[in-house]
């Protein structure tokens, strides 16, 4: 007989069979998420990475010559998204004022503008603007995801955070895609016309 059978229960502790079974881990705060792990997901994804946070500021500051490895994964297929907040609009004041730190949103978002201006024209690297994400920051890596929901005056790396991987149909993972593509879709793009990679 096998464990299931003999231990019905212990397994059901032990193994995950429900939906929970897309939840790789869990961490109270984004900045206790490892620089190691965002690494991995970078460099193993070969088809998709989205990065849906409202500055995405941090992965210029944490990952090495992060650039350079978009361009390289742009140039090997791998397409290349980027959703950030509008500098200037409402919202992102309002969420300044709710966050109240010396580094203001809008600078964040001037610095992630920044640098992807200097990468903008390798094929694949696309950047829109939403305000539709402004609580809640999604990064997709093929099949696995990083979910931040952002609490109220509290800055991203203070956010709890998830580590998902798809395993199956309207799932969870699922449902957070179709959420930030939806958001992309209603997005502006922020280097005027949109560009085809």
């Amino acid at each position: 007989m096998d464990e299931t059978t003999l231990w019905p229960a212990a397994t059901k502790k032990a193994i995950k069979v429900g939906p929970d079974r897309e939840v790789v881990s869990v961490y109270p705060y984004r900045s206790s998420c490892p620089a190691s792990l965002w690494q991995s997901l970078i460099t193993h994804a070969e088809q998709e990475l989205t990065f849906a946070g409202y500055t995405n500021y941090f992965l210029w500051l944490e990952q090495p010559r992060f650039g350079a490895t978009l361009r390289r994964k742009a140039s090997n297929g791998c397409r290349v998204r980027f959703l950030l907040g509008e500098p200037n609009s409402d919202l992102t004041k309002s969420r300044e004022k709710d966050e109240e730190v010396a580094l203001t949103l809008s600078t964040r978002i001037q610095v992630t503008l920044a640098e992807l201006e200097k990468i903008k024209k390798q094929p694949g690297i696309e950047a829109r603007y939403s305000n539709g994400h402004a609580h809640l920051s999604v990064f997709r890596f093929d099949d696995d995801m990083i979910v931040t929901p952002l609490l109220t005056h509290s800055v991203g790396h203070d956010a709890p955070t998830l580590h998902l991987r798809r395993q199956q149909d309207d799932g969870i993972f699922d449902r957070f895609a179709s959420h930030t593509e939806e958001l992309w879709k209603r997005g502006a793009p922020v280097w005027g016309e949109e560009r085809n990679g």
